[in-house]
């Protein structure tokens, strides 16, 4: 063998050397994870099917995303949570949580909301009770989560019946111990909100006092880390668009998504499937022109003292999908997902 084939073949081996250390190299940089880590609720619908079905971690995959699963009680501690950089992103969560959020400084976006579903929370009573009217309310002990939408609803029903939170006995309670403490009667009237609205409702000793209807619209949102957002839009947008399609799917099939969530939540499919009926399921991008309850949200809570100062929610932050950045919540611009 010539000097001059041995030198080539030397060559070709080292080029080839070079060719897969790259393609290592590269496979290397393809491969590194991005964890995200997403906080949820029971009522949590799409995410939970998102996560039952494995949609979600398909569609972030070729994008190098792993995802941690993280339950909460209810939305307070959830964006706690988000502000000790405990979760990358929380899951739907009332409107009135990240007023409290945005109250304690968290560093959050808002990236996404639910249409309004007034009928999906509400007061619920003992059908042989005394309470027939929001006035009845005065003098009763109440349970609600704390910050959660229900307790919007509550301090808005006590408002329309000229009662303030004083007139009140409120008890401070999760879903599961408000349900466990209006069962025993511990107290006279449970505020809640779907499912475990429709966990109850149907029971022969229950009545429902009043829904949201004409006095909490009910709109829940989505949030993230200011930090993870700005540095992963295109994850945030692949979870916009996965949202989008569970909402669709869930009213087009909302037999098969009762199915689907029976053993997940532990309620019957019936029970599932009057609860989904009764939300919008409708994911759009947060923009000024559905963003006005906010304000009346803040403005309620430091009136009843639940607030350390005022809250001027035009001034937080959401997810602009066209800029890939965030925005003034309060700026109406194109901010649409898709």
């Amino acid at each position: 063998m010539t000097l001059s084939i041995l030198r080539f073949l030397a060559r070709t081996t080292l080029i080839s050397l070079l060719v897969v250390n790259v393609a290592h190299a590269q496979r290397a940089v393809n491969t590194t994870q991005v964890k995200l880590r997403i906080g949820y609720q029971k009522s949590s619908t799409l995410i939970t099917i998102l996560k039952a079905r494995g949609s979600l971690e398909q569609a972030l995959a070729p994008l190098g995303v792993s995802i941690s699963w993280n339950e909460f009680a209810s939305g307070l501690p959830l964006t706690e949570a988000l502000n000790a950089d405990a979760v990358d992103l929380s899951a739907d969560v009332a409107d009135t949580v990240p007023v409290f959020a945005q109250a304690a400084h968290a560093r959050f976006v808002y990236v996404a909301q639910e249409a309004p579903s007034p009928g999906a929370q509400a007061i619920i009573v003992k059908s042989a009770g005394p309470l027939h009217k929001l006035a009845d309310l005065k003098g009763q002990r109440i349970a609600v989560t704390k910050a959660a939408g229900s307790h919007y609803l509550l301090l808005a029903a006590l408002a329309k019946a000229g009662l303030t939170p004083a007139d009140v006995r409120i008890s401070y309670l999760t879903p599961a111990d408000g349900r466990a403490a209006f069962e025993r009667g511990s107290v006279d009237a449970w505020v809640t909100w779907d499912p475990y609205v429709a966990s109850v409702d149907k029971a022969a000793d229950v009545r429902i006092l009043a829904n949201g209807q004409g006095l909490a619209s009910y709109q829940r949102y989505y949030l993230a880390s200011s930090t993870f957002a700005a540095a992963h839009p295109d994850v945030i947008a692949t979870v916009f668009a996965q949202l989008q399609s569970a909402g669709v799917w869930v009213r087009a099939h909302p037999d098969e998504a009762a199915r689907l969530l029976a053993p997940v939540w532990g309620l019957d499919a019936s029970t599932i499937e009057r609860a989904n009926a009764r939300r919008s399921y409708e994911v759009r991008a947060v923009d000024a022109q559905n963003f006005g309850e906010q304000q009346k949200i803040a403005d309620t809570f430091y009136r009843a003292g639940l607030l350390p100062a005022p809250v001027e929610t035009a001034t937080a932050q959401r997810w602009n999908f066209t800029t890939k950045r965030a925005e003034a919540a309060g700026v109406t611009t194109t901010a649409s997902g898709g």
